[in-house]
């Protein structure tokens, strides 16, 4: 039977062993809220606290949703990820490059990019259970894509990737903090094109349960203008399982300095 793993990088046609990974933040004794620092000294320390518990939080939420909800049981569901796997085909580049979907799930992009051969794939999501899932869907096929369990701006990527993809992880970033983290690791290891799919303002303004962003077109040139050039945008309304509609804006970038 097919092992489940999360796991470094891509198993070779050749069969390289690579060992399991998981790249995240994992503590105890989380620091309540509310609870103040018992000094002025102390500051530094409980404010590292504070960030950890925030991370940890985030994890269990989502690591609860994939091990109680079924995909039919979540609005962001897609049978068929048509607008993603299209502007990623628009990039058109050779089917050797590096890929990461970003805030993946179980999202069947993976699957659609294996289909097409694409053979250097990487998908990332802070739920190892929705990996999982994933894996299972996809059987041996598994063993031919990169696993990445983290936080998006706690990853700490060991190569650079040639398109990033994130469909509805971004937007979850509501702090001033984590955005910019994010825009920065985007533009330190992306060295080809970029898309970032959000909720509009048209959209909603929770999901899961959570709090998101909205964003115009303007608002995500402006973010990512310092490490990209705007290529395209389009809206889309996404038909959820549940028969309603959420209004998603997506925009694509290419980096500043394409390096291949």
């Amino acid at each position: 039977m097919y092992s489940l793993i999360i796991q470094t990088r891509a198993i070779s046609s050749a069969g390289s062993e690579h060992l399991p990974y998981k790249q995240g933040v994992t503590g105890s004794n989380p620091v309540s809220p509310t609870e103040k620092p018992p000094s002025i000294g102390g500051f530094f320390n409980y404010l590292i606290e504070q960030y950890i518990t925030m991370d940890i939080h985030r994890t269990k939420h989502w690591e609860k949703v994939y091990e109680t909800k079924a995909p039919n049981q979540v609005s962001w569901t897609q049978e068929y990820p048509k607008t993603s796997f299209e502007i990623i085909q628009s990039f058109d580049l050779p089917k050797t490059v590096r890929i990461i979907d970003v805030g993946g799930g179980d999202s069947k992009l993976v699957d659609c990019l294996l289909d097409a051969g694409y053979e250097n794939i990487t998908v990332l999501d802070i739920s190892e259970k929705a990996l999982l899932r994933v894996q299972y869907r996809l059987g041996e096929k598994a063993s031919k894509v990169n696993w990445i369990v983290s936080d998006i701006i706690k990853f700490k990527p060991e190569t650079s990737f040639d398109i990033w993809h994130d469909r509805a992880a971004f937007h979850f970033l509501t702090e001033e903090d984590e955005i910019s983290q994010y825009l920065a690791l985007a533009s330190s290891c992306v060295k080809g094109y970029l898309s970032i799919g959000t909720f509009s303002k048209l959209g909603p303004v929770k999901c899961s349960g959570l709090n998101i962003l909205q964003y115009s077109k303007e608002e995500l040139i402006s973010a990512f203008s310092s490490g990209f050039n705007f290529l395209d945008s389009k809206t889309e309304d996404h038909t959820t399982p549940f028969g309603t509609t959420q209004n998603f804006l997506f925009c694509s970038f290419k980096k500043n300095r394409i390096i291949f």
